[in-house]
């Protein structure tokens, strides 16, 4: 009987070990596609083109964010509307700018997450916020570059339009 719970415990352990390589794999995996997505949009489509495709690839980290916000007792229920508005915009296949558009299509998405996340922030302790994310950068940070890069690099008529579809969903959830 104790050899028997050695084997599960030692099966266990190798099994744990296997994962963490797995785990490893994928990151650097990740981190490889993402350099490669990096360099690819900073020569084709120039620098401002480029530092949004490094802000497109932040949308997953945000994703996660709403959905952990969503869930949070400590987020009051009209931010949780919010955060869920937010995420169906995000996964709705009808957008300001077409998913299609490789890279450009996601534009709209990030920005959107961001003026979003920022009128949550209004209300909420940053602590939560923080407690919640699982990105690799400063959220605040990261937040303010993108929305001032979305003030100088976006058409004026689509900035208004996410602007104006962030402010219904913030109209409804009061």
């Amino acid at each position: 009987m104790e050899d028997t719970k050695n084997e599960v415990i030692e099966a266990e352990i190798v099994n744990e070990t296997e994962q963490e390589k797995i785990s490893e794999k994928q990151m650097k995996y990740y981190e490889k596609l993402r350099d490669k997505i990096l360099s690819f949009t900073n020569k084709k489509a120039g620098k401002d083109v480029g530092k949004f495709a490094e802000y497109v690839l932040a949308l997953p980290d945000f994703f996660i964010l709403l959905c952990r916000l969503a869930i949070d007792k400590r987020v009051n229920t009209s931010q949780k509307i919010l955060s869920g508005g937010i995420i169906a915009y995000v996964i709705s296949p009808i957008d300001i700018i077409p998913d299609f558009i490789p890279v450009i299509g996601y534009v709209d998405d990030i920005v959107l997450v961001v003026f979003g996340l920022n009128i949550i922030l209004n209300d909420l302790d940053k602590q939560v916020l923080l407690d919640n994310w699982s990105g690799q950068q400063d959220v605040l940070e990261l937040l303010q570059k993108v929305t001032a890069a979305a003030e100088n690099f976006l058409d004026k008529n689509i900035l208004k339009r996410i602007k104006k579809w962030v402010g219904k969903l913030d109209r409804k959830q009061k």
